[in-house]
């Protein structure tokens, strides 16, 4: 099923256990590969702007892979081990 890129942000997103993550406030796009590749809690400016990116980067977002199902919220699954 084909969705649009403007429906995902502002939904809420929860782990499979029921606990809130936060909402979607950007998307990082993997044009390589044609994929959605993380979901930002946080504007991309603001993750940008800090001292260190990459750290901000994985505290602030979710990996796609994690996503178990979209609807009125976003249901994601453990990270990969």
């Amino acid at each position: 099923m084909a969705m649009l890129l403007s429906e995902l942000y502002g939904k809420g997103i929860l782990t499979n256990t029921g606990n809130k993550v936060g909402f979607v406030e950007d998307i990082i796009l993997d044009f390589e590969d044609g994929r959605v590749a993380r979901l930002l809690l946080t504007k991309i400016d603001d993750l940008l702007s800090t001292k260190n990116t990459a750290t901000a980067l994985s505290k602030n977002s979710v990996n796609f892979e994690r996503v178990k199902s979209i609807s009125e919220t976003i249901i994601i699954g453990s990270e990969k081990a």
